[in-house]
Parts: C-alpha cells; sequence; structure tokens
C-alpha cells in the first residue's frame, strides 16, 4: 500500500478522532464539555504524532546499541534501507528473551527499528532479515501512527465513558442525573467501538506489512520461516499482560501474551497460519514470474 494512500487513512482516523472527542464532550458536558475537547483533541493529536515512538521502546525496556555491539543487524539494516532509498533509522534492541520485534516513529526519518535479544538468538540471518524486512514495510507505509491514533481512539472514547458516570449528559440542568439507558451504551458500546477500529487496522497492517516487506527483501519464504519460529518462540515466553505493554503489543509482529480464550477474539494481530499461507503463496507467485 502507498505512502500517499496511508498517510490519507492518518488524516481520516486523526479527523474522526476529533470529531468523536467533540461529538462525546459536547454530549457529555454542553459547552463546558465541547471546550474540554477542544483542549483535549489538540493535545492528543499533537502528542500522538511527536510521541508515539516513545511508548513501545519503554514497555519493551530496548536501549540504543550501536554497530559494534551488532554489526550483523546493522547491516541488514542498513542494506535493505538503502535498497528502499530511505534513511536508516535508529536501532533498539530488548533484553527480553521472547522473540519479537516492532518498529515506531511517526515517518522514515524519526523511525526506530527494535528487536529482542530473543530473536537474534532464535533466528538465522536470512530470517532476521525477513523480519526487518517487514517491520521497516510498517515505518515506510506510515503505519505505525495509524496504529498509535487508533490506540488513542480506543483510549479517549474509554475515558469519555469513565466521564460520563460523573456529568449530566448534554449538560441538562435535569437534577435527576444522566440517563441511565445512554449512561450504559456510553459505557459499553463506545470502548467496544473504537477496540473494533483499533483492532481491524491491526490486522490489516500486518497483512500489508507482510506482502511489502516480503517485496523489499524479494523473499517471502524467509518471513514465513521466521513467523514460524517466532510463533512457536512466544507462546513458549509470553509476557505478561499488564501495564504499558498492553498498550504497545498492537506493534509487535506477534502477539506477546498468552493466545487462547476469550482474549484470542480481541487479538490485534490476525492468525499467523493465514500470514504464512499469504506468504506462500506470494512466494510462488514470484517464482512463476520469474
Amino acid at each position: 500500500m502507498s505512502s500517499h494512500h496511508n498517510g490519507l487513512k492518518t488524516a481520516a482516523l486523526l479527523g474522526l478522532l476529533s470529531a468523536i472527542i467533540l461529538g462525546v464532550g459536547y454530549w457529555v458536558g454542553g459547552s463546558g464539555g465541547l471546550v474540554f475537547a477542544v483542549i483535549i483533541s489538540l493535545a492528543l493529536n499533537a502528542g500522538t504524532y511527536f510521541f508515539s515512538d516513545k511508548l513501545a521502546l519503554r514497555a519493551m525496556r530496548a536501549q540504543p546499541v550501536s554497530e559494534a555491539e551488532f554489526p550483523a543487524l546493522y547491516q541488514i539494516v542498513r542494506e535493505l534501507s538503502q535498497a528502499a532509498g530511505q534513511p536508516m533509522p535508529k536501532l533498539y534492541v530488548s533484553p527480553s528473551p521472547q522473540p519479537n520485534a516492532f518498529a515506531t516513529g511517526r515517518n522514515p526519518q524519526h523511525a526506530a527499528v527494535a528487536v529482542t535479544v530473543g530473536i537474534t538468538q532464535l533466528l538465522d540471518r536470512r530470517e532476521l532479515r525477513g523480519v526487518i524486512g517487514h517491520e521497516l514495510s510498517h515505518v515506510y507505509n506510515r503505519d505505525i501512527l495509524i496504529s498509535s491514533v487508533a490506540a488513542a481512539l480506543a483510549g479517549i472514547i474509554t475515558m469519555f465513558a469513565q466521564l460520563a458516570l460523573f456529568l449530566p449528559l448534554g449538560g441538562s440542568d435535569d437534577d435527576d442525573g444522566p440517563n441511565p439507558a445512554a449512561l450504559l451504551l456510553m459505557l459499553i458500546l463506545g470502548p467496544l467501538a473504537a477496540t473494533v477500529i483499533q483492532l481491524a487496522i491491526s490486522r490489516s497492517r500486518e497483512y500489508q506489512a507482510d506482502a511489502s516487506g516480503a517485496v523489499l527483501t524479494n523473499d517471502p519464504l524467509a518471513l514465513a520461516s521466521a513467523l514460524e519460529k517466532i510463533q512457536y518462540g512466544a507462546s513458549r515466553l509470553p509476557l505478561p499482560a499488564e501495564g504499558q505493554l498492553t498498550s504497545a503489543a498492537h506493534l509487535m509482529i506477534a502477539n506477546p501474551f498468552r493466545a487462547g480464550g476469550i482474549g484470542a477474539l480481541f487479538s490485534t494481530h490476525p492468525p499467523m497460519e493465514e500470514r504464512i499461507a499469504r506468504l506462500r503463496q506470494q512466494a510462488g507467485s514470484l517464482q512463476r514470474m520469474r
């Protein structure tokens, strides 16, 4: 998918986010709520744009690394960045033994790619190259900003749902307080709708990054092999679904938490088997074209 198309998607999401904040702000608090919502909207849009690259790095305790420390990683990232005609991102390594990787940053000029110690120990060079191609594609497709906006959308609707517990809806002067039915809808459907938006965007961007990353590396089967190993390794060493990790999980190449149960219905990642099948189909198509 072109960066121009993703740029339009980002603008649409920012607009949707602002419209929802303003509308819900007026519904919850009348004119006063609208003014508060305007301030929240401006601050949130600015914060999302300029600081979307910090959360996952902090959550995974990732630290910047030098070329002397990880020469093979630097070589792979430099090679693929040059092939794409893009600036080289900053490189980070997380001490986590779980095999995983993620990219952050609002654009190629302000981007970072992070891998865990676990993934560098599990994958061979070809497979790691496939993973890096996937992560660089997230950066080039502007997926990181899109997913950050989606996460913010979910969070802000949830915040207003909680706020509705204490404020009369629509700025009403009625002493009886908020309408119970409307309040129930706000508390249940608002966060659920925001979550569905976030999940839909997260899943679609993974398929896109798999496909465009495989084109960048010209090796779909390398990423398919890497995903098989990552799925197994992540399931053996799941991370705790708590704190900042829950907000950063959608950025990672594989679900870092324990799979199964009702949580599978709300996973930000598409089924790994489907991703692998698509990559193998892509490899077959490339082979027939040669």
